[in-house]
């Protein structure tokens, strides 16, 4: 922490004298302060700057105001030696209010038992769920007190307290809770955003490093002013510090001489002058100190550091080297600790550990970390002690302590052989962080070690795991397929997993050119029984209209073996959303879910599929659902193609149902995320969106743009699955712009493209642009083909769309009394799913025919957000705030919130009142299998 940077006194103990001025950072004080002092626009504020530059006096001085004014503050400071220990500094935050989590709902209050390695979980716990859970507690304790949450450090935070706290503060709006960040500059928070207000503290300019001078107690001057005012380049922590050392030695001698060494290292030397002429009590003292994971009390003393009330640690504060707060002893700063460490020969650092390693017996993860720490060279049984510590990591979710245990008991491995081999389990591990340098890296670890074909094979398939889920599609796609060419004579079943990673990336990028060469390799690649499900996979992903009807007959087998093996269960529903067989999708999808619980978190390649086929059967809940799942995950582990497919998603949802501002806004969010020649498909998903968004708005000309995007120039899909249902919405724009002759070009070419290899659903949009598109006198033929199939229910939104077409016609061709059936299902089908623009269309519609239309509760619903909708329907089904909570990953409160406000708009007082309001809404097509 930088206690003393920033200005505060060298002698004077900040905690004591709030008085004491903050030289330099007048603007970042007063935004603390506004944070701190009411609920801000901003809950979350970052303070980035180099070490000394002010951060954790700044935060120090948040602290002290908010604690007078009444609120809570936890705080957690990152730890280096802990940034492998999973959860650590989410525990070290939460340790005062402990006692919350046993009031949380039992699912949350399993997680984060789970997390703290004190449940007993065999799977890995659920990371939203965790964040849900830390969500509930700290609203729960803002039923009482504003809560202040100060990160301290947090470059040094363990991965998977990161991944929760971030995903915590992307929902503090509402909440009577402000998050403090300190970090250093050029160092990268997992899961932090651009989005995160930052202040960055720069170094002081020379009038402030001038006042800061001039306030310690011993002010530098002539030549010694100097020397300290060129080699501080401004920081304040390296002012004070070298003032003091100077002031310590009544001359410049003591300081470092000048030349090119960095900062960072003049102060560790400065502190480790400051340790020569200490006593071996507190010197043995300061090592055991620097050696630990924490300033844990109850384990320094049983450790044998003396209590902080020992004299043995006089010397040492005397010499500015640590503070005592309780019954603790700190050090002042991380430079310190660091110092005190490398300060000490490699003897007396393994003497350090072995004696933590001794006093920690009951803490096995810490203790493997310390007997690692203390290993001179290769050792087998500290190599499966951390071994053992990887595989607890991952039962907690904790991916990245379980990458770095694996990877350090890599490097003491004695066989190669078992090095290479942690190396490609450090890597599995590895992926579910996100950090394709740190897979990659892994990897060509492993391939460096061992030249055992299986291995290699493995390592090369963990590898392209993650680097499926980036958009580097190109680049990812050859070097995939290259490794699959290479591996098909030896090792084909890895060579098979190969290319269904590059189908996938086939899939997103649309080049043509890549489906070719899946074929070529498959064709290299032998037949094989047990892995016929896994042909059948990469041959729907990457073509699924070349023999659409044989692939769709081999779904029954494949859904029948993922009843053996429920992780598949999500490959058989994208599979069977790939060929436009939504319901099996969904259904496949639904079980999925109820199996989660037990089998850990879901494959996410192609993950989009899932809220996809959730949109087209109508049940646009749980597609949010799947949205916000999505996109919280892809956030955390910064995979922005996965959040931009989510966001295309949302925003074609949020079209639908009238906010076509935002829906806007959510489509060019995922356009900024991606390169559209290199994700065809998410690039073609956003156009449908903002064209979907234009037609609410009956900005025809417009929505024709967008949508005429989704097709090249010469009339050819830019994407082979993405672009086809867009034909229906392109030709319905087209006949309101005066652009019918084109778009008949283009719904033909794609007609003559797909033949017999059409699905019944496209069939019936194709049929519903000809009818839309055709002479008045020719077009009740081809609406009547769109409807003609009873499968084509499953699709309801669509359904409806077409009997709204057909009944505009025969109202036009005064068939009136013809008219008012479609009409009616199509409202009530609108109505139902919460379709507000199309509601309204029909309902202008059904009043020219002639019909009685009365405003009902699914238009009251309509008027309200989307999110607001999802509540009040969970909240019709008697689930409890907590429980919807859990479902969209908010907090009680701000589900609570949003009923407050929703009641008055639907004209209720009640909770009681919501079943009867919206009983029609939750029936239907939208939940029919």
């Amino acid at each position: 922490m930088d206690e003393h940077a920033g200005g505060l006194g060298a002698v004077t103990r900040p905690e004591l004298d709030p008085g004491e001025p903050i030289v330099g950072r007048d603007a970042e004080l007063a935004r603390l302060f506004r944070a701190v002092d009411s609920v801000s626009a901003d809950p979350v504020l970052m303070l980035v700057g180099d070490v000394g530059t002010g951060k954790s006096a700044l935060l120090d001085r948040a602290v002290r105001r908010a604690e007078a004014g009444g609120a809570r503050v936890l705080r957690a400071e990152g730890s280096e030696s802990e940034s492998s220990l999973a959860f650590s500094a989410l525990h070290q935050l939460l340790r005062p209010v402990l006692a919350e989590v046993d009031r949380l709902p039992g699912r949350q209050r399993a997680a984060m038992r789970d997390a703290f390695g004190a449940g007993s979980a065999t799977s890995g716990p659920d990371l939203m769920l965790i964040g849900v859970a830390v969500l509930s507690m700290l609203s729960a304790l803002g039923d009482h007190h504003p809560v202040l949450v100060v990160l301290d450090d947090a470059q040094w935070f363990d991965r998977a307290s990161l991944d929760a706290l971030s995903f915590v503060a992307r929902r503090l709006e509402g909440e009577p809770v402000t998050m403090l960040i300190g970090a250093r500059g050029g160092d990268q928070l997992p899961g932090f955003d651009r989005h995160v207000l930052t202040l960055t503290l720069g170094p002081l300019d020379d009038a402030e490093t001038d006042q800061l001078l001039d306030l310690q107690p011993k002010s530098p001057t002539g030549h010694t002013r100097t020397r300290i005012l060129d080699q501080a380049g401004g920081n304040p922590l390296a002012l004070v510090e070298l003032t003091r050392a100077a002031s310590a030695h009544d001359t410049a001698a003591g300081l470092p001489s000048a030349g090119p060494l960095p900062l960072t290292d003049h102060l560790e030397r400065i502190f480790v002058a400051r340790l020569n002429g200490l006593p071996a009590s507190t010197t043995r003292a300061l090592l055991l100190l620097a050696a630990m994971d924490s300033a844990d009390s109850a384990i320094a003393v049983s450790a044998g550091l003396p209590r902080a009330e020992d004299a043995a640690w006089l010397p040492a504060e005397q010499a500015g080297l640590v503070r005592r707060i309780g019954r603790d002893v700190r050090f002042r700063h991380p430079l310190v600790r660091s110092a005190v460490y490398h300060a000490a020969s490699s003897a007396a650092q393994r003497e350090a550990h072995l004696a933590l390693a001794e006093m920690l017996r009951d803490e096995p993860d810490r203790r493997a970390w310390h007997l690692a720490a203390a290993c001179p060279g290769p050792d087998a049984a500290v190599s499966a002690d951390l071994e053992r510590t990887a595989t607890r990591a991952r039962r907690r979710g904790g991916h990245a302590a379980a990458a770095k245990a694996l990877l350090r008991a890599a490097e003491l491995a004695p066989r190669r052989e078992d090095s290479a081999r942690l190396l490609v389990e450090a890597a599995a591990a590895a992926v579910f962080t996100g950090d394709i340098a740190w897979v990659e890296e892994l990897a060509a670890a492993a391939r460096a070690r061992t030249d055992d074909a299986a291995l290699l094979a493995s390592a090369a398939v963990q590898a392209g795991r993650l680097a499926v889920l980036t958009g580097r599609h190109t680049v990812v796609f050859s070097r995939l397929a290259d490794a699959a060419e290479a591996l098909a004579v030896s090792q084909p079943a890895a060579a098979l997993d190969l290319v269904a990673g590059a189908a996938v990336v086939r899939f997103y990028s649309g080049e043509d050119t890549q489906r070719h060469r899946i074929q070529d390799i498959l064709r290299r690649l032998p037949e094989d029984a047990s892995h016929a499900g896994l042909r059948t996979w990469v041959r729907a992903v990457s073509d699924p209209f070349d023999d659409r009807a044989g692939l769709v007959r081999l779904l029954p087998q494949s859904a029948a073996e993922a009843e053996a093996r429920p992780e598949r269960l999500t490959t058989v529903g994208i599979m069977a959303w790939l060929l436009d067989e939504t319901p099996q999708a969904v259904r496949a999808f639904d079980e999925a879910f109820d199996r989660w619980e037990l089998q850990g978190p879901l494959p996410e390649g192609l993950g989009g599929a899932v809220a996809w086929a959730y949109v087209e059967r109508g049940r646009w809940e749980e597609a949010r659902q799947a949205c916000v799942r999505t996109t919280a995950v892809g956030r955390v582990v910064g995979l922005d193609h996965a959040v931009a497919c989510a966001a295309t998603v949302d925003a074609t949802l949020l079209a639908f149902q009238g906010d076509a501002a935002t829906a806007r806004a959510r489509a060019e969010d995922a356009l900024t995320l991606i390169d559209p020649l290199e994700s065809r498909s998410v690039s073609v998903y956003a156009r449908r969106a903002l064209g979907a968004a234009a037609a609410a708005e009956g900005a025809y000309e417009t929505a024709y743009d967008q949508l005429r995007m989704v097709f090249a120039a010469d009339g050819a899909p830019v994407h082979y699955h993405a672009s086809y249902p867009a034909l229906a919405d392109l030709a319905a724009a087209a006949v309101r712009c005066g652009r019918r002759e084109e778009a008949v070009a283009i719904v033909e070419r794609s007609a003559c493209a797909l033949a017999d290899n059409a699905s019944p659903r496209l069939r019936a949009l194709i049929s519903r642009a000809r009818g839309l598109l055709a002479d008045p006198e020719d077009a009740e033929p081809h609406f009547r083909a769109a409807l003609a199939d009873p499968v084509l229910e499953y699709w309801p939104f669509e359904r409806a769309q077409t009997l709204l077409d057909l009944a505009e016609w025969l109202r036009r061709r005064r068939r009136i009394a013809e008219a008012r059936g479609p009409l009616t299902e199509a409202l009530e089908a609108f109505r139902r799913l919460g379709a507000r623009p199309w509601i309204e269309r029909a309902r202008a519609e059904s009043r020219a025919a002639g019909l009685d239309v009365t405003d009902s509760t699914p238009d009251a619903l309509a008027e309200l957000s989307p999110q607001q909708q999802q509540i009040i329907r969970l909240a019709a089904r008697g689930l409890t705030n907590r429980e919807i909570g859990e479902k969209l990953f908010l907090s009680p409160r701000t589900v609570g919130s949003h009923l407050y406000r929703s009641f008055p708009k639907l004209g209720i007082t009640a909770r009681s009142q919501l079943r009867d309001l919206i009983e029609g809404t939750l029936a239907g097509a939208g939940h029919q299998e």
